[in-house]
């Protein structure tokens, strides 16, 4: 159960070279403001993070996975999107920005201090995923999910001054540790460690369809009532705060 270094190496390569999703909320753990000791917990296949792209701004539809980024379907807003760009206006590029899929990043963690409410998943950013990626490829820790000799994180939330968002720091603990205190614990923790496939709700094309239909029924509703200029005005602002939604929906 090892960390599959391979894996990690390739995930890294992948990010460098390219320059909510209706989950159990119970299930997700978020940082607070200030410091949080968390542990990445192995997973079978060796693998501790996952990625998938979510679509947002779809009306008062909540954030849903992408059919063609995550599945490689049919994806009517993925046509649209494009669409959008190749209408070349900036009307039209506002509008493609806000409804394209966007990727996010998660792990299986155990909350030091909160050790009793067993597996959580915590969902990040791509600035925090290429730093746990550069960590655990770091030869001075190791294999960081070890579940007998592996690495604590610390992790440092909150918005600096004059920050639009809040920002995530990590950082190793000096020594190692254990996951937990005994192998029976340790066992019936990993046992805990959810199906990533389950987690969000996969939307079949005609859902998504259904969707865009409903959504640019109520475009042209809206249309009907204010000025163009505002109406993509407010979907640009929808665009600024899509971090913090998900943040939210993680909270």
């Amino acid at each position: 159960m090892a960390i599959d270094m391979d894996k990690m190496r390739q995930k890294l390569a992948a990010l460098n070279n390219r320059g909510n999703g209706g989950g159990n909320k119970e299930m997700f753990w978020r940082p607070q403001d200030g410091e949080t000791t968390i542990r990445i917990v192995p997973t079978q296949d060796g693998d501790p993070f996952k990625d998938y792209w979510f679509h947002y701004n779809v009306g008062n539809n909540p954030g849903f996975l992408s059919p063609k980024k995550n599945f490689g379907d049919d994806d009517p807003l993925d046509s649209f999107v494009r669409s959008l760009f190749n209408e070349g206006t900036d009307d039209s590029i506002k509008m493609a920005k806000s409804l394209m899929a966007r990727q996010r990043f998660f792990a299986p963690v155990l909350v030091r201090g909160e050790e009793e409410k067993g597996v959580r998943v915590w969902g990040f950013g791509k600035m925090a995923y290429q730093e746990l990626l550069s960590l655990v490829l770091n030869p001075d820790y190791g294999d960081i999910t070890d579940v007998e000799d592996g690495t604590d994180l610390v992790i440092n939330y909150g918005k600096p001054p004059g920050a639009q968002f809040p920002q995530t720091s990590i950082t190793p603990r000096r020594r190692s540790s254990g996951l937990t205190k005994t192998k029976k614990e340790t066992k019936e923790l990993l046992e805990q460690v959810p199906d990533f496939t389950d987690l969000f709700e996969r939307k079949t094309p005609e859902q998504v369809q259904t969707m865009l239909d409903e959504f640019l029924l109520g475009e042209e509703d809206a249309e009907s009532s204010s000025k163009e200029s505002t109406r993509y005005e407010k979907k640009s602002e929808e665009t600024n705060s899509v971090d913090k939604a998900f943040a939210d929906f993680l909270g």
